[in-house]
């Protein structure tokens, strides 16, 4: 089974269509806001060298932004 983090801001709007996206599919996460979880923004940041949401870690691969092709494509592996 995949395990996939989804890590948010609540006024980004690309982490609402991602979040949408991957309920639409019937794919399950996990959110993490980084706003109520600053050590979960660290982490991120720490990971990918990006400050920007969402960021999404699929498996230990990280996809920037709202990517649904990388997604779907890190899900296969």
């Amino acid at each position: 089974m995949s395990q996939m983090k989804v890590y948010t801001t609540t006024s980004c709007p690309y982490c609402v269509m991602l979040k949408n996206y991957l309920t639409d599919q019937n794919i399950p996460f996990e959110e993490v806001n980084v706003e109520e979880k600053p050590d979960a923004m660290r982490y991120v940041v720490e990971s990918t060298g990006q400050m920007g949401v969402p960021q999404t870690e699929v498996n230990g691969k990280w996809i920037v932004g709202f990517d649904p092709n990388q997604i779907m494509a890190a899900l296969e592996k």
